[in-house]
């Protein structure tokens, strides 16, 4: 039986302010500023051996980090 495979983790702007971590729709963390909460999102996303997601202030992602199986690996 395969390891059931962590969310990813999600880091982005809070609409009131600030900057969150989400996972699995769940707000897992707030932060007073991004690189705070990249920080946090980065350690819960290697814990967790999964994907780490980094949305710009508009929500759009900025940058994808893999932690863990990457089913799509670079080439070369």
């Amino acid at each position: 039986m395969a390891d059931k495979k962590e969310p990813e983790v999600h880091t982005v702007p809070n609409s009131n302010g600030g900057w969150d971590n989400k996972q699995g729709g769940e707000t897992i963390s707030h932060h007073s500023t991004k690189a705070e909460a990249e920080k946090d999102g980065r350690e819960k996303a290697k814990k967790d051996k999964t994907e780490h997601r980094i949305h710009k202030k508009n929500g759009q992602i900025g940058e994808s980090n893999s932690y863990g199986h990457d089913p799509y690996p670079p080439k070369g």
